[in-house]
């Protein structure tokens, strides 16, 4: 009896560009508001709930299915990221706990700088293992964590420039993120690299 070879394809589809997506439209709007433009209103929270949370979260199961661990991660650590912020912001509104005698309290900027800081951190060391990944992931994770420490820098100093310089680089950064995915997207369309990611 013979040996027989099988040849797996894998016929899924990459989920790559909805958890950049997800993560870039987000991350523009949230911005745009850090920039002084619009303020934040629900619309933003709902989309980083919806989009960048529950998008890339999606994403990052579809990742695990294909063996990648490094979009795994950033996919389900800034989907969860998406989620944190929003309820880190709306918790404190909440009517039912304030009647319960303990409110929650907001945030403070310091809390909020250890919360920014520790994603600044988390961002620049995943940074290095896209050294070995493609040019626009580079850009994304270095803008991205330049971006987590002016946020930082924002909390501690109360300064409103730093924090309006944050708001337009983290809509470089979104945009970024929102160009690699959609570039994905054509790229694999059009069956050769249009978009150079």
């Amino acid at each position: 009896m013979g040996q027989e070879t099988v040849t797996i394809v894998d016929k899924t589809a990459n989920p790559a560009p909805l958890g950049l997506l997800g993560f870039g439209m987000t991350t523009v709007l949230l911005n745009v508001h850090n920039a002084g433009l619009i303020p934040l209103t629900s619309m933003i929270l709902a989309m980083g709930f919806a989009y960048g949370g529950i998008a890339q979260i999606l994403a990052c199961a579809m990742e695990y299915k294909k063996g990648n661990t490094f979009a795994t991660l950033a996919f389900g650590s800034y989907g969860l990221f998406w989620w944190s912020l929003v309820f880190l912001l709306m918790v404190p509104q909440i009517t039912i706990l304030k009647t319960t005698g303990t409110p929650v309290q907001t945030a403070d900027p310091a809390s909020l700088a250890a919360y920014l800081f520790m994603w600044g951190l988390f961002t620049l060391l995943m940074f290095i293992a896209t050294l070995r990944l493609s040019r626009g992931l580079q850009v994304i994770f270095i803008s991205l964590a330049v971006l987590f420490f002016l946020l930082t820098i924002g909390e501690l100093t109360g300064s409103k420039l730093i924090t309006m310089i944050a708001g337009y680089e983290g809509i470089f950064t979104g945009a970024s993120a929102i160009y690699v995915g959609l570039g994905e997207v054509i790229n694999e369309v059009y069956g050769r690299d249009i978009i150079p990611v």
